[in-house]
C-alpha cells in the first residue's frame, strides 16, 4: 500500500456509521485508542473483494437489484484503484479499513452504498478478511520456502564429495558430506512447507454470512458467497465463525517452527564463518564490518534471522494470551490480533528472501573442512563396525576402538596414521583392509544407503528434491 494514504485525527469523533445509539460524541483519546485503521488498512484488498461477492450474492437471492449491485461493483473497484495510488485518507473516526471503505462508497454512489451492508457485521467480515489475507500471504511465503530449497539442493548437488566432521553435542562425531548436511536443512523446510499447506486448507473456510454472531434473518446463500471467494466451503457455525483466530494462531505456530529452523541453519553459519572454523566463506553484501576493527567481517544477516526468531515467538505468545480467556462470541479484544499477524508475515518473508539470495553465494573451504573432519576421531564408529563384521560382538569392540583411541591421542595421530602392528596390538582380528574403513572416503562412502551420507546417496537426494520442486513450481505457475 502507498505510504501516501493518510491517516486523519482532526475529525468529529462520532462515528456516524453506527452513531444512532449514542447521546453524545466518542472522546478523541478514545476514538483514536481503539482506532484500527491506522494498521487494518494493509487488509483492503481483501475487504474490498469479499465485499464484491458479498454483493453478487446479495443480487443473486434478490436482495439487490442488477444496477445497485452493477453501482456497488465498480465503485469498489474505483476505491481500490484510488487507495493503491495513495488517493485515500484514511478517518479514525470510521476506526477501520470495512468503515472506511463503506463511507467513500457511500460518498460515490448514494444510498446503494448503504445497502451493501445488508446480511453482513463487521465481525464476520473482519474474519473474513484476515483469511483472505493469510490464504494470500501463505502463499508467498511457500514460493519463498521453495526458492530457498531450491538453492539449498542446488548447492547440496555440487559439494555431494565435500568431506567435513559431522557433530553430537557441537563435537566431532562421523564424517558426512557437506552436501548431505545442506539437504538436511532441505528436508527441514519440506516440513515447514507441509505444515503451512495444512494451516492453509483448514483455514480456507468462508466466515462470511455469519453475521455478528447468530446469522442472518435474509436468505443469503452461503456457499454461493464461498464459491466466489474460492473458499472450499462456509464456516459450518456461526458463534465460531467470528469468534476464534485458533487459524492466525496456527499459522503464527507454523512461523515459529520455520524461523526456530532458520535460526538453526544461522547458528550453524554464524559458527562455520568463525575465525576458528572457517568451513564457509559468506559473500561480502551478506556481512558487515566493525566500526574499529578493520578486519572484521560479521555474518549480520544469519545474526539478525537469529534474533527476529524470538520477535515471532513472542507473536505466538501474544496470539494465545489474546485468545485464552475471551467468551464467545466477538470481544473488542480481536482488534490486537492483526499487527503481530502482520509481523510475523514480514519478518518470515523477510528472512527467507534473505535466505533464497544468501545461500547460492555460500562458498565451502573444502580443504578445511576435510581436514576438520580428520581430527576427532571421525572414522572410530567405523573401526568399530569393522570389528563386528569380523565377529567381535559390540561391546567388546566399542572397548577395542576406545583403547585404539586413547592410545593415538598419545601419539598425536589419527586411526588411520596408526600402523597396521599398532593396531592389532588391539585386536588380532585386524587386517591390512581396515584401512578402507579408516579413510574419511571409506566412511562417508560405506552409508551407501536411502538417507545416508555417502555421495551417490546425497546426488540422488537432490535429483528426488529437484523433481519434488519443479512439480511445485509448475503448480505456482498455473496457479
Amino acid at each position: 500500500m502507498s505510504n501516501s494514504n493518510k491517516t486523519q485525527t482532526n475529525q468529529p469523533s462520532t462515528n456516524q456509521q453506527w452513531g444512532g445509539r449514542f447521546s453524545e460524541a466518542t472522546d478523541a483519546f478514545v476514538a483514536a485508542f481503539t482506532a484500527s485503521i491506522h494498521f487494518d488498512h494493509r487488509l483492503y484488498r481483501q475487504d474490498i473483494n469479499g465485499s464484491i461477492a458479498h454483493a453478487k450474492m446479495l443480487t443473486k437471492v434478490g436482495i439487490l437489484t442488477e444496477t445497485e449491485s452493477d453501482a456497488i461493483i465498480s465503485g469498489l473497484q474505483e476505491i481500490a484503484d484510488e487507495i493503491a495510488s495513495g488517493k485515500i485518507e484514511w478517518s479514525i473516526a470510521l476506526e477501520d479499513i470495512h468503515m472506511n471503505i463503506e463511507a467513500r462508497l457511500t460518498d460515490k454512489i448514494g444510498i446503494a452504498g448503504k445497502k451493501l451492508h445488508t446480511g453482513r457485521s463487521r465481525n464476520d467480515q473482519v474474519a473474513t478478511d484476515i483469511r483472505l489475507y493469510l490464504r494470500d500471504q501463505i502463499n508467498d511465503i511457500l514460493f519463498a520456502i521453495t526458492r530457498t530449497q531450491q538453492a539449498l539442493v542446488e548447492l547440496a548437488a555440487q559439494e555431494a564429495k565435500t568431506i567435513m566432521p559431522g557433530f553430537t553435542h557441537l563435537q566431532t562425531a562421523q564424517p558426512v558430506t557437506f552436501g548431505h548436511h545442506l539437504m538436511a536443512w532441505y528436508e527441514m523446510l519440506e516440513r515447514d512447507y507441509s505444515r503451512l499447506e495444512d494451516c492453509q486448507r483448514r483455514m480456507n473456510q468462508c466466515p462470511l454470512g455469519a453475521a455478528a454472531l447468530a446469522g442472518t434473518t435474509y436468505p443469503i446463500d452461503r456457499h454461493y458467497t464461498a464459491q466466489v471467494l474460492n473458499f472450499d466451503q462456509p464456516t459450518g457455525n456461526s458463534l465460531d465463525s467470528v469468534s476464534d483466530r485458533d487459524f492466525a494462531i496456527e499459522f503464527t505456530a507454523a512461523a515459529s517452527i520455520i524461523m526456530m529452523h532458520l535460526s538453526r541453519m544461522s547458528e550453524e553459519l554464524i559458527i562455520w564463518t568463525s575465525a576458528q572454523f572457517n568451513f564457509i566463506d559468506l559473500p561480502d553484501r551478506f556481512c558487515t564490518g566493525s566500526s574499529i576493527m578493520p578486519q572484521k567481517k560479521n555474518p549480520d544477516v544469519p545474526e539478525l534471522i537469529r534474533g527476529k526468531t524470538g520477535r515471532v515467538y513472542g507473536h505466538l505468545n501474544a496470539l494465545l494470551t489474546l485468545m485464552k480467556a475471551q467468551p464467545l462470541a466477538y470481544n473488542k479484544d480481536n482488534q490486537e490480533d492483526k499487527e503481530p499477524l502482520f509481523d510475523t508475515v514480514d519478518t518470515l518473508l523477510g528472512c527467507l528472501r534473505a535466505y533464497g539470495d544468501m545461500i547460492p553465494a555460500i562458498r565451502a573451504n573444502s580443504d578445511i573442512m576435510y581436514e576438520a573432519a580428520r581430527k576427532g576421531f571421525a572414522t572410530a564408529t567405523d573401526l568399530a563396525d569393522y570389528l563386528v563384521k569380523k565377529g567381535v560382538a559390540f561391546r567388546d569392540a566399542h572397548e577395542i576402538v576406545g583403547q585404539s583411541v586413547a592410545y593415538a591421542l598419545k601419539k598425536q595421530q589419527d586411526l588411520s596414521e596408526l600402523s597396521l602392528e599398532e593396531l592389532q596390538q588391539f585386536s588380532t582380528v585386524i587386517t591390512s583392509d581396515v584401512y578402507d574403513v579408516l579413510t574419511l572416503e571409506g566412511s562417508v562412502s560405506a552409508r551407501n544407503h536411502f538417507g545416508g551420507t555417502a555421495p551417490s546417496q546425497v546426488i540422488e537426494a537432490t535429483q528426488r528434491a529437484q523433481k519434488n520442486l519443479s512439480n511445485r513450481l509448475a503448480s505456482f505457475s498455473h496457479n
